[in-house]
């Protein structure tokens, strides 16, 4: 069983002072207040090593599927084809973050990738600001916590426009209009970059004027639904396109044919496989279309808007549960490095009403 520290729990007003406003749904309760997960620090550092070799290996996946042609397989649209082949030789080094899901970690379980957000990752805010906050208003500041958040995408963003014009660089960050979490979530990537010295703006996408003389264009957006994206030869984009790549759950299966004894994989493939498995869409999020398969029998299925999306097939694993049931997935961030790590709880398929739980080292 995972372990807890109990703490005081943060007053709503200063988690909506900062922008957290979806910290609770109705009379669901989104952040949990009143507890830190508590890790080791070998666990943590179990985590970031993990994480290191996992996008190694994704690199090298992308290597094959554009040297043999696999975008079929992934379900890439294929309008966004030249561009993904254009920024992964131009852009390699600009993909911003991501986050990788990893079920085990704690309580004596075995890393193993659930899959990676590697595009438009969310609990962004979360991770970086609430986690920090927690340990703030709980006078924690002398205990640990991995959350270099901050400070690696502060260095990230330098590092990036250091490949056009330094600190006079303009960047732009845009949104969709009306969505709180991912407005709030891309205007703290904003700051980072103001922090950072370089020249910023925010827009949203409805009123994003793509012709303007912006070096970078940061999208809270899926590249999968940019089919009609028209891309500004001057502006490159972050994520840049080639992370589409790395966002299909396919190249699950993809690495786990390059890398099969890899002890972080499932076993994972474009058909049923013999084992317990969880089949997937290529472009799935917050635990929608997915089905829990046993001796081909579903035993756990959830709707959602992406039927239309190929599947994959990966090996069953089960998620570290507390007392109560409730399971526990890590989120480690990336940029450069692995740089943060959050959990989140709730039922066997997470879902976008799973709790956001904070963690210390202890």
């Amino acid at each position: 069983m995972p372990s807890f520290q109990t703490i005081a729990p943060i007053a709503d007003e200063l988690l909506e002072k900062v922008g957290f406003i979806w910290h609770h749904d109705g009379e669901l309760e989104y952040l949990v207040k009143e507890q830190l997960i508590e890790i080791k620090k070998e666990e943590a550092e179990a985590y970031a090593n993990a994480t290191e070799e996992l996008y190694a290996m994704y690199e090298k996946g992308a290597e094959y599927v554009i040297e043999h042609e696999l975008f079929d397989v992934l379900d890439i649209p294929k309008k966004l084809i030249p561009l993904i082949k254009k920024s992964w030789l131009e852009d390699r080094d600009k993909h911003l973050y991501g986050r990788f899901d990893l079920s085990g970690g704690i309580d004596s379980k075995p890393i193993k990738l659930i899959e990676f957000n590697a595009d438009t990752a969310t609990l962004l805010f979360e991770s970086c600001v609430i986690q920090a906050m927690l340990f703030e208003y709980n006078n924690l500041q002398k205990s640990e916590q991995f959350n270099k958040i901050y400070e690696a995408l502060s260095t990230k963003f330098k590092k990036i426009a250091q490949s056009k014009k330094g600190a006079f660089s303009p960047f732009v960050f845009a949104s969709v209009e009306g969505i709180s979490e991912e407005e709030v979530t891309t205007k703290l990537l904003e700051s980072m970059a103001k922090d950072a010295g370089l020249l910023v703006n925010y827009s949203t996408l409805e009123d994003i004027d793509l012709n303007a003389e912006y070096d970078f264009f940061f999208k809270l957006y899926p590249w999968e639904d940019m089919e009609e994206f028209e891309a500004n030869a001057k502006t490159t984009m972050l994520n840049p396109a080639y992370t589409l790549l790395y966002q299909s759950k396919g190249m699950l299966a993809i690495l786990y044919k390059l890398f099969p004894e890899s002890p972080y994989l499932l076993e994972t493939s474009f058909e049923p496989i013999e084992k317990k498995y969880v089949r997937k869409r290529m472009f799935g999020r917050e635990g929608a279309n997915i089905e829990i398969v046993e001796n081909a029998e579903a035993l756990l299925v959830t709707e959602g808007e992406y039927a239309h999306y190929k599947s994959i097939y990966q090996e069953y694993t089960p998620f570290v549960r507390d007392e109560a049931g409730l399971y526990y997935q890590a989120g480690v961030f990336y940029s450069d490095y692995a740089c943060g790590l959050g959990f989140r709880r709730g039922r066997e398929i997470l879902d976008n009403m799973s709790q956001y739980i904070g963690h210390i080292i202890k």
